[in-house]
Parts: structure tokens; C-alpha cells; sequence
């Protein structure tokens, strides 16, 4: 497994801070960043709907009861970690700005204002600097991708950009997950197995992400999303992007392949070099033992995985490479990447 561990310093400052969502699969992932980065928490709030109310979990080493979420429960919070849907952001993360805290969101509903950064830490974390009461945290597909865009665009500059990816159940939450768990256990019992949380059978199949369809461009929700999110995280809203997003039967981690055309040309060498010295990003690019991103090995790490590095023969004039990028959509397509601006917020 693959891990960052973030040493405290001594006289740090301590922080209230406060998790909504906290039931759900971003939210358990949430609490134990916290915790395994060593955190500075002075107190843990955990929040979700009255349903979840009194439901415990551990939290360095004592037990934390789920609170039921009011507006009330911002008082004396520092920093309010969300991940709880667009609606539920809406409504409260202004109020919990309002209160005095700093709102690190992860749902769609402030990532287009604006006046909202969108923030990867290692790519455009200097956003941070101006002190925002309310941040935005990119959709998994966007935050992946620039991990591995970002520093080869800062040494020759990205011109376009052709995605295609294949994302795990994860990405739908913790139901998605059980029920790709249940589907298979039932096809390979020979049973009928009804889809409930996805539209189409999950098990030993493939289909195109269950995000609606844009009836004017034929692209679906999670492609325009990731589009437009990578855009405004590398601050390059010229960029020319096309992506096919399609759900694949992994319980973890997205995988990609992106073929990327340079304002120079570009030798496969190179983007070895820069990728190689990217914070957050692992190389793993073994030809030889045919030894490329998977999912099994992103899963549970906080690097995102970049390899199949090659260039793109349909294109004569050296300016294309083609490359596979994998992460751990519930790390640094979710939980990591909060708790990352957290700490860049708690500095």
C-alpha cells in the first residue's frame, strides 16, 4: 500500500473540525486521512441525517458519535470537511462559512463559480494563499488526470487532450460496491441478480457512466464535468478536451487512458523525467516485465499510478503521447485530495 505519512509538528495549532457525510464511503475515507496524516484535530465532529444519528466510529483511539447535521452544528468548528451531495452543500456550506469556518467541498455544487477555487494541492494549491472561506474539491476523474497533465504541461505546453476512462464502483458510493460484490457472487452462482443502484448489470460487463446524457453535445454528465473541471484547475480554459467515460466492474480506483498533443514536439524520455519528479505521482513503466497502472496496486495509495508511456504513432509530427494514469478514486479523487487542502489551510 502506498501512503504519505504527515509528521505534527511540535506547538502546532489544533483544530475543530467537522466531517457531513460522515456515513457515507468518502466519509469513513475522510476520518481515516485525518488520522493516518496525523492531522492536528483538536475535536472531530462527525455529521449525516438524523438517521445516522448516534452510529459510532473510532477516531484516534476513542469513539465519535454521528451527529444529526442543523445549522447549529458549525458553532466553533474550524474547518467542515463536505461530502454529502450537491443540495446538502448548498444549503449549509455557506452557513458553516458564515460561522467562521473554512469549507473544503466535495460535491459538484460550488466547482463552477467563479469565485470558488477548485483545487488540486500540487497543481494549483497557491489558490490557497488568498484564504477562502469555501473550497472546492474537483470530481475524481479531473483531480486524477491533472496529477499527471499538470507537470507535463508545465514543461510543454498540453494543446489537447483524449480521454477515455474506466471507473470503479466506487466512484457511485458504497452501494455501488456491494452491489458489484453481490452481482458477481450471483453470477458465478448461476442466480438472477436485479441491478438496484446502477442501471445495467455490473458484474462481468462494462457500460457507459450512468451520468445523464447532454441531448445538444451526446457527452454524459461525468464527461462534461471532467472537461470542464480540468480546464479550471490548470487554468487553461482553451484547452481542447474530449472524454469517453465508461463504468468498468473494479470495486477501486480509475483508471485512464489519455492521449495528450503538445505545443512542442516530444519524446517519450522526457515525459518520463518530469512525471518522475511530479509530487504525487508514481511511475510505474516496466515495459520490459509488460508492468503498467493498475487498479489493484492504486487502490488504498495515495499516488496516482502513470505508466504505458509511448508516443503516438498517427502522429508524424512528434507532438503526441499517449499514457495509462490510475488512482484511487475514494484518495485523491475524493478524501486525500480534502484533507490535502486542509493541511495546506491549517499551515
Amino acid at each position: 500500500m502506498l501512503s504519505t505519512e504527515v509528521a505534527r509538528p511540535a506547538g502546532q495549532r489544533l483544530f475543530n473540525v467537522a466531517i457531513v457525510g460522515a456515513t457515507g464511503a468518502v466519509g469513513v475515507e475522510l476520518m481515516e486521512c485525518l488520522e493516518r496524516r496525523n492531522f492536528p484535530v483538536r475535536s472531530l465532529k462527525l455529521l449525516a441525517s438524523p438517521r445516522s444519528a448516534g452510529r459510532t466510529y473510532q477516531f484516534q483511539g476513542r469513539q465519535v458519535a454521528v451527529e444529526a447535521l442543523t445549522a447549529e452544528s458549525f458553532t466553533g468548528v474550524d474547518i467542515a470537511l463536505f461530502s454529502a451531495g450537491a443540495s446538502i452543500s448548498r444549503e449549509f456550506a455557506p452557513i458553516a462559512a458564515a460561522k467562521g469556518c473554512v469549507v473544503v467541498d466535495n460535491s459538484s455544487a460550488f466547482r463552477m463559480q467563479p469565485e470558488i477555487p477548485l483545487v488540486v494541492p500540487e497543481v494549483n494549491g497557491r489558490l490557497l494563499g488568498e484564504q477562502p472561506r469555501i473550497v472546492a474539491n474537483p470530481n475524481c476523474v479531473a483531480a486524477i488526470a491533472v496529477m499527471a497533465l499538470a507537470p507535463l504541461n508545465a514543461n510543454n505546453k498540453v494543446q489537447r487532450v483524449i480521454g477515455a476512462t474506466y471507473q470503479s464502483a466506487s466512484g457511485a458510493g458504497a452501494a455501488a460496491m456491494a452491489e458489484l460484490e453481490q452481482s458477481t457472487a450471483a453470477y458465478l452462482a448461476g442466480e438472477a441478480f436485479e441491478p438496484k443502484v446502477l442501471p445495467h448489470p455490473y458484474a462481468f460487463n462494462l457500460f457507459s457512466h450512468n451520468a445523464g446524457v447532454d441531448a445538444e453535445t451526446g457527452y454524459n454528465g461525468e464527461e462534461l464535468k471532467a472537461m470542464e473541471e480540468i480546464r479550471k484547475i490548470m487554468s487553461a480554459p482553451d484547452l481542447r478536451l474530449s472524454f469517453t467515460c465508461v463504468r468498468v466492474p473494479v470495486l477501486r480506483a480509475h483508471s485512464m487512458s489519455l492521449t495528450v498533443e503538445f505545443e512542442n514536439p516530444i519524446t517519450p524520455e522526457e515525459a518520463v523525467e518530469w512525471l518522475a519528479a511530479a509530487p504525487g505521482v508514481k511511475l510505474v513503466n516496466d515495459a520490459l516485465r509488460n508492468h503498467f497502472p493498475m487498479p489493484n496496486e492504486a487502490s488504498g495509495g495515495d499516488d496516482v499510478l502513470v505508466g504505458r508511456i509511448r508516443a503516438d504513432l498517427s502522429d508524424p509530427t512528434g507532438r503526441t503521447l499517449s499514457l495509462f494514469v490510475v488512482g484511487d478514486q475514494l484518495l485523491k479523487g475524493a478524501a486525500l485530495n480534502a484533507v490535502q487542502i486542509a493541511e495546506v489551510v491549517a499551515r
